[in-house]
């Protein structure tokens, strides 16, 4: 009985010197919304054909959203009739559920936007035509959801909703926008309100937020109609904001009439330092932050990269990406991470969207549907690998994701699971 006490002594000890880690949060772009995934032993080189097709899945609706995974299941979005709907399958390709969690955007590219965000055996998503949702993950049971436009008077641009709800600690954040406030925080449990930024009058883009952590702070990064704005994630205050749409290229380049207010980009954050960029000849910038990140100052501006939706990835002192030539054209570029510098310009295929994961880029090309494994190499476009997806229809808009080894291509209706393991 004494040693049996005594192991308990020793256990509570443990517990109270090593925290529990949390459950890891699949997310838009990765754990860290970076577009970094932190597989491992996946081949640096695929076979001519291309990488094993292990399942291809239809029936998950129309949409533009990516997969994310816990390793057992895979969800995505997608948008039947006039509702977005939330899909469950599992590794063989097998639908499990399909549950609606709130209207479709009912103008252009109605398509479902968002992808779900995993915590603890819950989802949380919100459909483009407004509705926050949080589903349980094992049978598709609404817990709560709300009409996030109603709710807090949201302004929208002309796409509708077109973000992946953040959560942090006990939080689900998302940006409304609009006369009333800027971004808001609600209780993951229940959905009820926690906190609201004041408004910046201003309207949404599609920007999915950032948590950062600085100093002693926890902030929240995105990018709305016109700002680039800093909040703290404890108490909803807006700790700075930049008016990005004043930026301007040279006179050289005519910027389109529709930037910058089409914003998509979730922000590339590193060591102090933040970057925005946005499509059609509008500029991208390079922001330093202050030590306790309550301030931030412009260092530098490129008109090289800057990326339409297929967002950016940072590696080793560069960032990697496709820019915007036309609404359907653009090359694949590399900058310096310090002075937005070009590296190379190159044009492969067409733009589209990027991820990385150990060492390597994942290009996928939204026009004529290839997909490409290319080293990131500062010095050249160095294209290893490369097939072509044969599955689904329309533009390949959604980013891919890695889970497990795994790598997920969402085409339409279509969600494909191509096996990049070593063997």
């Amino acid at each position: 009985m004494k040693l049996f006490r005594f192991h308990l002594f020793i256990i509570f000890l443990c517990l109270s010197y090593f925290p529990v880690i949390a459950q890891v949060t699949a997310q838009w772009r990765g754990p860290q919304r970076s577009g970094i995934y932190p597989d491992t032993g996946l081949m640096t080189e695929w076979p001519a054909r291309g990488p094993l097709l292990l399942w291809s899945a239809t029936g998950i609706g129309q949409g533009f959203s990516s997969a994310v995974s816990d390793g057992t299941v895979v969800y995505v979005t997608g948008m039947k009739d006039t509702m977005d709907y939330l899909t469950a399958i599992n590794m063989k390709g097998e639908l499990l559920w399909q549950v609606p969690f709130g209207p479709s955007w009912s103008g252009a590219f109605p398509e479902s936007r968002t992808t779900p965000t995993l915590e603890n055996g819950f989802i949380y998503v919100i459909s483009g035509g407004g509705t926050v949702a949080c589903i349980q993950a094992s049978d598709g049971k609404i817990k709560w959801s709300f009409d996030g436009l109603k709710r807090y008077n949201g302004a929208l641009g002309e796409w509708g909703v077109s973000e992946s709800p953040l959560v942090y600690e006990n939080k689900v954040i998302y940006s409304p926008a609009g006369p009333k406030t800027t971004l808001v925080s609600v209780d993951k449990n229940t959905g009820e309100p926690i906190w609201e930024t004041p408004s910046l009058n201003d309207s949404s883009a599609y920007v999915s937020p950032l948590l950062i952590h600085v100093g002693d702070k926890n902030i929240i990064v995105t990018t709305i109609n016109k700002y680039f704005l800093g909040v703290d994630a404890d108490n909803g205050h807006i700790l700075w904001s930049f008016n990005y749409a004043a930026l301007h290229p040279e006179a050289s380049l005519k910027i389109w009439p529709g930037a910058p207010k089409t914003n998509t980009i979730t922000p590339l954050y590193n060591n102090g330092y933040l970057y925005i960029t946005g499509g059609y000849n509008h500029v991208g910038a390079m922001f330093k932050l202050s030590e306790d990140g309550s301030k931030i100052n412009l260092v530098w501006t490129d008109t090289i990269l800057d990326c339409h939706h297929g967002g950016v990835v940072y590696i080793d002192g560069y960032i990697y990406g496709a820019n915007w030539i036309t609404n359907g054209n653009g090359n694949w570029c590399c900058i310096d991470w310090k002075t937005g510098k070009k590296m190379w310009e190159e044009k492969w295929f067409n733009k589209g969207s990027i991820i990385a994961a150990g060492g390597m880029l994942y290009c996928l090309d939204e026009k004529t549907w290839n997909v490409g494994l290319v080293r990131s190499n500062p010095q050249k476009f160095e294209l290893i690998s490369s097939f072509k997806i044969k599955q689904g229809k329309g533009p390949l808009w959604a980013h891919p994701a890695i889970y497990n080894g795994i790598l997920y291509i969402r085409h339409g209706e279509e969600l494909m699971a191509y096996d990049i393991r070593k063997n």
